[in-house]
């Protein structure tokens, strides 16, 4: 399975943020979770991909070749939704068809771009004004897809929307990476989404990449240790990824659940979600000795 997407230590340093060494691969087939909190540098990364802001470092492959910013035919295959739409309020549906026909020409599958119209329930003849944010969110995906890329970079695509329209949404995308031909970059706070669609995970926070993982490690390899000082007191360094205080003890986020349970039958030790690893990585911290409360 070859990779759709490739960064390799892609930097951008403005005065009161750096995109600092963010490196991932996203391969085909797949849809991958960009999550982190506001500020933390996804739209920028999604930026840097697309050429919209000049990278200071790093590089970019899409489809197993460098990104040049005039490459018009590798843009040609990716498909783009930011978290507003960026057609024209006075714009119907019609108009948006033929306008992007005329961007797209012989790529631009009209028949296709009415058929996600009906499915979505969208109006011909009222301008985009009169929509909905859902609406709006999914005019914007159905002419992301009506050209037919390979790749489809979202930046959150289903923010603010309500969980019956995210659903209709999620279907659509795991649609379009049934097969190994196409991929799903995800940027998206909304955690719960992505643990259902999501074959991984890249969690950048403050500019850095924690990590870049399969999803189904993280959901059940991964663990939260609840512990009191006495057993946070024998518990090894090497057995935690990330330490976390609490009013009630010392909370650890383990990667391997099942062999901390073996070497600590007593901790209680429960699973964990995307969201919970995110709060570990963010409000915690890393210690170089066994620590106590």
């Amino acid at each position: 399975m070859s990779n759709l997407l490739e960064l390799r230590g892609v930097c951008k340093d403005y005065r009161d943020f750096q995109l600092n060494n963010v490196s991932f691969a996203l391969p085909g087939g797949a849809i991958m979770g960009f999550v982190g909190e506001n500020g933390a540098g996804k739209t920028t990364t999604l930026k840097c991909i697309l050429g919209l802001v000049r990278r200071d470092a790093g590089e970019v492959e899409v489809f197993g070749k460098p990104l040049n910013v005039d490459d018009v035919v590798a843009k040609a295959q990716i498909g783009v939704v930011f978290d507003e739409s960026y057609f024209h309020d006075n714009l119907t549906t019609v108009q948006v068809d033929h306008m992007m026909a005329s961007i797209f020409r012989d790529a631009w599958d009209a028949a296709y771009f009415e058929a996600l119209r009906k499915r979505f329930a969208l109006p011909k003849d009222k301008i985009i004004k009169s929509f909905s944010r859902g609406m709006k969110m999914k005019l914007s995906i159905a002419a992301a897809l009506a050209h037919h890329p390979k790749l489809l970079l979202l930046d959150e695509a289903t923010s603010g929307l309500d969980p019956i329209v995210r659903d209709e949404i999620l279907d659509v995308f795991l649609e379009f990476i049934s097969d190994e031909q196409h991929s799903i970059l995800f940027s998206s706070h909304i955690t719960s989404d992505l643990e259902k669609i999501a074959d991984y995970v890249t969690f950048i926070h403050n500019g850095k990449v924690m990590f870049s993982k399969n999803k189904d490690t993280l959901i059940y390899e991964y663990g939260i240790a609840r512990c009191t000082a006495a057993q946070a007191a024998k518990v090894a360094s090497s057995d935690v990824a990330v330490t976390r205080k609490t009013a009630m003890g010392t909370e650890f986020l383990v990667t391997d659940r099942d062999s901390f349970h073996r070497r600590y039958p007593d901790v209680v030790l429960d699973r964990v979600s995307i969201e919970d690893i995110m709060l570990f990585y963010v409000k915690g911290h890393k210690e170089d000795k066994s620590c106590t409360v």
